[in-house]
């Protein structure tokens, strides 16, 4: 049997990758295409090529709120979500091994298995520590929360203008002027 070349992504690269969507740990196409060695748009054609082996608990896409979340969850640069003409797919952990029989490249089997077991693990350490698992979940409800309403502010304000700033009076306000 060949022996397969390793491909090294870090426990820490995978794990960055997952994303909490509509309850769900899941993975994004452009990320799983980026760590398979393909161009998103080859990724995405072979699984509409094999629809059928992505079922709705497999695969889901964003809405237009969830990509716009998504985005503002990623701490990189722009470019990584320019040219977004459509929201991205998203896969499951079943998503995610059934993409091993749609990419058949030796690369994209590394990828999978190194995928598999850090879904593995997760699952692990949240089953191990179910309290643990609970405390996370409520403060990803208040993260979430909190982080919707501090990017809500900054879109607020990076939205005035230079002409509505400069239409703003600076000083004191007296009762005759409001």
């Amino acid at each position: 049997m060949k022996k397969l070349k390793t491909i090294s992504l870090t426990d820490d690269v995978i794990s960055r990758k997952i994303y909490i969507i509509r309850g769900r740990k899941v993975m994004i196409d452009r990320d799983l295409a980026e760590m398979y060695g393909v161009v998103t748009k080859v990724l995405n054609q072979a699984v509409k090529r094999n629809v059928a082996r992505f079922p709705e608990d497999f695969m889901l896409q964003l809405t237009k709120d969830e990509m716009e979340n998504w985005k503002s969850q990623l701490v990189t640069s722009n470019s990584i979500t320019m040219g977004l003409r459509k929201p991205p797919l998203a896969f499951t952990e079943q998503g995610v091994a059934m993409l091993s029989s749609v990419l058949r490249s030796e690369r994209a089997i590394q990828v999978n298995i190194q995928i598999m077991r850090m879904f593995t693990r997760i699952r692990e350490i949240l089953e191990d520590h179910k309290d643990l698992r609970e405390r996370i979940d409520e403060l990803e409800k208040k993260y979430d929360v909190q982080f919707r309403s501090i990017f809500f502010a900054i879109k607020r304000l990076l939205s005035y203008t230079k002409e509505e700033k400069s239409k703003r009076k600076i000083g004191f306000k007296l009762s005759s002027e409001s």
